[in-house]
């Protein structure tokens, strides 16, 4: 039997043996990376048998125009958090007993409210990579994803990503430019202190609704979590503009490194699973790409996330 096999084996086996717990063994690599997810623990079978798994590979010529999707709205007030390095990636919580006001994700294609409580961004070693989500295949150099839960239905995070439509997730796509997005400054600011797995900043007065770029549109689907368990309860909306980090950020993100300062192993970055099989899921938009009549709105009404990408939908084609 091959060595690989043999070791994969033997940790299934004996998880513990390390020291190890599940949350801890998965990576992004090798015999504990996405392929072998499923394989790891029995109660992430989804990872590997699902059908409604993410992120996925988006094609513009492929989405469905829904007119009854609405605005996406998302609440203004301000939170403070807590900013960890987990060892996979970067994460902020929420620290809701610190506002008076739940930020609250609702429109779009929600059917209920939905209250944030994380953000998770992925990102890449170099700039060819790092986003989960791809646009005709090519792949940003990040990823923001904004996490909230259910909370007409469900009473908190933990309940919610087991339950039906449980979460909702807002995906921002990176792009590398000359000025960062204000309030993701605020997250790379605190680079420094997040240098090894399990270390933590305070972060204060952080706006939600400023990460958002300005635009109205995006794409929807249904789809899972993208790490494991990899629960398939997530309402996903893709919004149709990056933001933007500088080079200066992105440096800082790829310092920071999987394990403690004793043993720092290899760097966080390159955090993002490959795209997962569509499956005949439909992808929604509420970019109508047959409203060209105002010549104005042309450039508003078409996906423009990088202008070297040529997106066309049924008979009608614009290169951004």
């Amino acid at each position: 039997m091959d060595v690989t096999l043999l070791l994969l084996f033997f940790l299934l086996k004996f998880p513990g043996f390390y020291g190890l717990s599940w949350e801890e063994w998965w990576t992004y690599d090798g015999i504990s990376g996405p392929a072998f997810w499923g394989l790891i623990n029995p109660e992430w079978s989804l990872c590997n048998k699902g059908r409604r798994q993410s992120p996925v590979n988006l094609e513009p010529d492929k989405l469905l125009f829904d007119p009854n999707l609405r605005q996406l709205q998302v609440d203004k007030p301000r939170v403070n958090g807590i900013l960890t390095n987990t060892g996979h990636g970067i994460v902020f919580t929420v620290s809701n007993g610190t506002t008076e006001h739940h930020v609250n994700i609702t429109g779009g294609p929600l059917a209920y409210r939905y209250q944030f409580e994380e953000i998770h961004l992925h990102y890449g070693l170099n700039d060819q990579f790092g986003s989960e989500h791809s646009i005709s295949g090519y792949s940003f150099p990040g990823e923001i994803q904004i996490f909230g839960f259910n909370s007409q239905l469900y009473s908190n995070y933990s309940e919610a990503v087991h339950k039906a439509q449980g979460i909702v997730v807002v995906s921002l796509l990176l792009q590398m430019g000359d000025l960062s997005n204000p309030e993701l400054r605020i997250l790379t600011e605190q680079m420094e202190k997040i240098k090894f797995r399990g270390n933590r900043a305070e972060v204060k007065r952080l706006s939600i609704r400023g990460l958002l770029p300005e635009t109205d549109y995006y794409m929807t689907y249904d789809g899972s979590t993208t790490m494991p368990s990899c629960h398939e309860t997530v309402i996903w909306l893709i919004l149709n503009k990056p933001i933007y980090i500088t080079k200066q950020q992105m440096f800082g993100l790829r310092r920071l490194m999987q394990g403690d300062a004793k043993h720092p192993k290899a760097p966080l970055g390159n955090n993002f699973r490959p795209p997962q099989p569509l499956n005949h899921r439909p992808v929604r938009t509420n970019i109508n790409f047959h409203f060209v009549d105002d010549k104005s709105m042309v450039g508003k009404q078409c996906p423009s996330m990088r202008k070297e990408v040529h997106y066309k939908a049924n008979s009608w084609k614009y290169h951004s």
